[in-house]
């Protein structure tokens, strides 16, 4: 056996680079709670096509939080299904979209990355007790207190980037190209990019992730244009995505991933997207006053409720 480990340990380096590249690639699925490679892959080309900006924040996020986890000894199992590297894609995306591309941008992002996963391991010891999970609250909560303070920061703040308006009131009628487009842009936004085609690509990529993804994906987006125009949200903010693309990771974590594949289990999650959309309008006019951002909180603050309140609804069922 001694004789053996030697060659154990050369193989086990010898694969580690491959290894991490690919849990990196999983850690971009993840975003959408999916650890198929190729998921990952090609919502990755996704957010390239976006832009090289986009393109390179997202995979800089994702290599330096996968690395981390990496060097901190956290579980390989989990790295390998890129539960390590999903937060830090989004923190990277964040930042050059609210603070612009400058060199403080890349040290924010190179740090972000690092403190989300200090944060997943932190919100998950918290969380374990209560059946919950981290999801995507170390990339709101470091890319929030981020962008908030950096104003304050000469050498990091240099005036924000041109971003969607989240204010109130406006026309509220939708048209065909409305609707299609507030379709694919509410999956594009959950990456907090503006691009209908990059949402199409994207979709792509989840139907690599099964059916059942794809179609709550779809479900979802259309869940949440539903609930935006009934309440009257302004047709401008619909057809950008931005209050649908709760929705769309609502009814992707609880209808696809999180709760088996049944009726009442699919009615649950739709629900769910639904609420998370009137909770966005809610958060954006909590955090407007001092400069927040709403990011996914609706759809971490949803889906924690609906869990937790799974063990006492005897109708729902979870998977595993």
């Amino acid at each position: 056996m001694p004789v053996a480990e030697p060659e154990l340990v050369g193989k086990l380096e010898r694969r580690q680079p491959s290894a991490f590249l690919l849990a990196s690639a999983r850690g971009v699925g993840q975003v959408d709670l999916q650890p198929t490679l190729w998921t990952g892959l090609i919502i990755l080309a996704g957010l390239w096509s976006a832009g090289w900006r986009i393109g390179l924040f997202a995979t800089l996020g994702t290599l330096v939080s996968t690395a981390t986890a990496y060097a901190l000894g956290v579980d390989r199992s989990g790295i390998a299904l890129g539960l390590q590297g999903y937060c830090g894609c989004l923190t990277g995306i964040a930042l050059v979209t609210s603070l612009g591309d400058h060199a403080a941008t890349y040290v924010l992002a190179v740090v972000g990355a690092i403190v989300c996963t200090l944060l997943m391991a932190a919100l998950t010891t918290f969380l374990a007790p209560y059946g919950l999970t981290a999801l995507t609250a170390p990339f709101c909560l470091v890319s929030g207190v981020m962008v908030l303070g950096a104003p304050s920061f000469d050498r990091i703040w240099h005036g924000a980037p041109n971003a969607v308006s989240s204010t109130t009131g406006g026309d509220t009628g939708i048209s065909w190209d409305d609707l299609w487009h507030a379709f694919f842009t509410n999956v594009s936004q959950v990456f907090l990019v503006d691009k209908w085609y990059v949402g199409l690509i994207m979709l792509v990529g989840l139907a690599f992730a099964g059916v059942r993804v794809l179609l709550y994906a779809a479900a979802g987006s259309v869940t949440g244009i539903v609930a935006a125009w009934a309440l009257g949200a302004p047709t401008a903010l619909i057809s950008n995505g931005i209050y649908g693309y709760n929705a769309v990771l609502v009814a992707i974590a609880v209808g696809a991933v999180l709760l088996t594949g049944t009726v009442w289990n699919g009615a649950y999650a739709l629900f769910g997207a639904a609420a998370s959309t009137g909770l966005t309008a809610s958060l954006t006019s909590l955090f407007k006053p001092f400069g927040g951002h709403t990011f996914t909180w609706p759809f971490i603050l949803t889906t924690w409720v609906l869990m937790a309140a799974v063990p006492l609804l005897p109708r729902l069922r979870r998977s595993g």
